[in-house]
C-alpha cells in the first residue's frame, strides 16, 4: 500500500487527465476504462507515463474511489496498464500505432544525400554559441527583472534592450538612434516585413532591391504587398544611377556586404544614394545582416548614420550568436517607428522577455564585443584557409567578396555552366548555392556562394579541392572537344 506521503506526493507530481466523460451516474468503471483505453491506443498517454492515484482522479472527476479502481484493474487485465502495490499505476510498453503520414514516403532514389561539406551560405557556426555566458545572463534576468516586466510588455521590446541596442549601434556602426527609435522584433525577416507592410501603407508600394539580392527575401517583401524593382549591382555597390531611373521611393539594400556578391557600397554611392533619398522623398532601407565581421578594411559605419531621417536599420544577432535566438531589431525614423511598433502589437505582443533580458545583460557586460571578436578571429581563419585552398586548386576562377562577412563569391572560369558545376559538386558531397536564382537580369558570370563559417580550416581545404575537381568535370563537359584530322 502506499503510504499517506506516497499518495501526497504522487497526487502533486502526476499528469491532470483529459478523460471524454458523458455522465457518471451509472456504469462510471466502464465509462472510466473506455476513456483511459482511448487515451493509451490514440497515444495520448505514452508507454511509462505515471498515472494518477486512484484517490486523486476519483476526485479530479467527481466520483467515489471504487469505480477508478475498478477501471484501472480492467485495464491493467487487458495489459494496458501496470500496477504493482506500493509502486503505483502506469501505461504499459506497448507497440506503438503506426505514425499517421502527412503525404507521400520520399523516394530514397530521389532523396538528397546528406553533404560531406555544407557550403550553403546563411548560417555561423552554432558550435561557437556563448552557452556559459548565455546562461549566466538569463539567470541574471531571472533574478533581477521585475514581475510586471513579465506580463505583456511593450510590443517595441523590453527598455532595457532598446537602450543597449542603441548604445551598440551608435558604438560599433555610427548609428544615430535613441532608444525610442529601436524596436525589437523576431530576426531580419520579421523586420523586413514589418518595414515592407508599413512602406505599403504609407503610399510606397514599388521597392527597388539589388540585382542579384537573395531568393529568400524577394517573396517575403511580396508577400508584404511590395512590388519589386530589380537594381543592378556592380563593383561599387548599388547603381544609384540606374535606381534613380526607376519610380520606386523606396529601395532596400545591403550596403556593409552586399549579398551575394560581397561588394562594399563606395563612399560616393553612399553619397548619391543619401542625396537621392533627399531629392525623391524617399526611404532607405538597410539590411545590415552580417557586418560586424571584416577582416582586411576599415569599419564601415552604416549608412542610416548619414541621413537617420531617411533610413530604416534591421538587423539581428543571427550571425552574430544564432538564429535560433529569433532576435533582432529595427532602428526607424519617429514618424515609421510608430507603425512598426503597431505593427509588432499585431503581429504577435513582441518577443520573449526573458531572452531580451538576456541579451541586453550580454552587451551591457561586454561578453557580447567579446564574444564577436573571438568569432571573427576564428572566420577570419576559415575564410583564409577557403581563399587560398580556392587558389591553389581552381586558380583560372574568381574569388569575390571576402573582406566582410560570412560568404563569398566564386566566378567559375568562362564556360562553366554553375548548374553543371554545382550538381558535380553536390555528385562529390559538396553542397553550394547558385548565384543565378538570385539576379533577375540574366547575363552574369556564372558563379556559385559559398558560406565557410561552419566548417573547420582542414575541411574547408578539403572542400574546395574537391570542388576543383567538380568544376574541372563540368567545364570539361561544356567545352567541344577538337577533333583531330
Amino acid at each position: 500500500m502506499l503510504s499517506d506521503f506516497e499518495n501526497q506526493f504522487f497526487e502533486n507530481q502526476s499528469l491532470d487527465l483529459h478523460l471524454d466523460l458523458d455522465g457518471l451516474a451509472r456504469h462510471a468503471a466502464a465509462q472510466i476504462a473506455a476513456a483511459l483505453r482511448e487515451a493509451v491506443r490514440s497515444g495520448r498517454l505514452a508507454a511509462g507515463t505515471r498515472l494518477p492515484p486512484s484517490r486523486a482522479l476519483a476526485a479530479d472527476i467527481g466520483v467515489s474511489r471504487g469505480p477508478v479502481v475498478e477501471a484501472y484493474e480492467q485495464l491493467a487485465a487487458e495489459g494496458l496498464l501496470v500496477s504493482r502495490q506500493g509502486a503505483g499505476t502506469w501505461v504499459a510498453s506497448l507497440s506503438r500505432r503506426p505514425a499517421r503520414s502527412s503525404g507521400p514516403a520520399a523516394d530514397p532514389a530521389t532523396a538528397p544525400a546528406q553533404a560531406r561539406y555544407d557550403l550553403t551560405p546563411g548560417t555561423p557556426d552554432l558550435a561557437g554559441f556563448p552557452r556559459q555566458q548565455w546562461l549566466a545572463a538569463l539567470r541574471h534576468a531571472a533574478a533581477v527583472l521585475p514581475h510586471h516586466q513579465l506580463g505583456y510588455a511593450d510590443p517595441a521590446g523590453l527598455p532595457e534592450l532598446r537602450a543597449e541596442l542603441a548604445g551598440y549601434l551608435r558604438r560599433v556602426r555610427a548609428a544615430d538612434a535613441s532608444a525610442g527609435d529601436v524596436i525589437v522584433v523576431a530576426g531580419v525577416a520579421q523586420g523586413l516585413s514589418l518595414t515592407a507592410r508599413a512602406l505599403v501603407v504609407a503610399g510606397r508600394r514599388l521597392l527597388a532591391v539589388e540585382d542579384p539580392t537573395s531568393v529568400r527575401t524577394r517573396p517575403l517583401l511580396q508577400a508584404a504587398g511590395a512590388q519589386l524593382v530589380p537594381v543592378r549591382v556592380d563593383g561599387e555597390g548599388l547603381d544609384v544611377a540606374s535606381l534613380r531611373r526607376t519610380p520606386a521611393r523606396a529601395v532596400l539594400l545591403t550596403p556593409a556586404h552586399q549579398y551575394p556578391t560581397g561588394m562594399v557600397l563606395s563612399a560616393r554611392r553612399r553619397a548619391a544614394l543619401a542625396g537621392w533619398a533627399a531629392e525623391a522623398d524617399a526611404v532607405m532601407v538597410e539590411d545590415d545582416y552580417d557586418a560586424e565581421f571584416r577582416y582586411d578594411r576599415e569599419p564601415v559605419g552604416c549608412l542610416q548614420g548619414l541621413a537617420p531621417e531617411r533610413t530604416v536599420l534591421i538587423g539581428s544577432v543571427s550571425k552574430s550568436l544564432a538564429p535560433g535566438l529569433r532576435l533582432g531589431w529595427v532602428a526607424a525614423p519617429p514618424w515609421l517607428a510608430h507603425t512598426l511598433r503597431l505593427g509588432r502589437a499585431h503581429a504577435d505582443l513582441g518577443s520573449p522577455v526573458l531572452d531580451q533580458a538576456a541579451l541586453a545583460q550580454l552587451i551591457a557586460s561586454g561578453s557580447y564585443d567579446h564574444h564577436l571578436r573571438r568569432m571573427r578571429r576564428r572566420y577570419r581563419a576559415r575564410r583564409d584557409a577557403l581563399v587560398t585552398a580556392l587558389n591553389r586548386w581552381l586558380p583560372t576562377a574568381r574569388v569575390r567578396g571576402i573582406s566582410a562577412g560570412l560568404h563569398l563569391l566564386l566566378e567559375l572560369p568562362p564556360g562553366c555552366a554553375e548548374a553543371d558545376a554545382a550538381a558535380a559538386a553536390a555528385a562529390l558531397g559538396i553542397a553550394v548555392d547558385q548565384a543565378a536564382p538570385m539576379t533577375a537580369a540574366p547575363g552574369g558570370p556564372p558563379a556559385l556562394v559559398l558560406g565557410y563559417a561552419r566548417l573547420p580550416e582542414q575541411h574547408l581545404t578539403d572542400a574546395a579541392r574537391l570542388l576543383a575537381h567538380a568544376v574541372h568535370a563540368a567545364h570539361a563537359r561544356a567545352t567541344p572537344k577538337t577533333r583531330v584530322p
